[in-house]
């Protein structure tokens, strides 16, 4: 059961690291405070991406607790 969770986490940490390489970069922190009129709104794949990075953390959180409590 331990090699498995450690095997999951190991994997779920991997695409998480992916996907926050993959987010465009100058979107973050900084953005509020830039004078652009722009719309910062996410939308299609970068919303996608942005969703999918919170669910990876997430689920590599409670691989790691999941871990710890075995």
């Amino acid at each position: 059961m331990k090699d498995s969770l450690l095997a999951a986490q190991i994997v779920v940490s991997a695409v998480l690291v992916g996907l926050i390489l993959i987010q465009a970069r100058g979107t973050g922190f900084a953005r509020g405070w830039t004078a652009s009129s722009a719309s910062f709104t996410r939308r299609g794949l970068e919303k996608l991406i942005f969703r999918a990075t919170f669910l990876f953390s997430a689920l590599f959180i409670l691989i790691s607790l999941a871990s710890l409590a075995i």
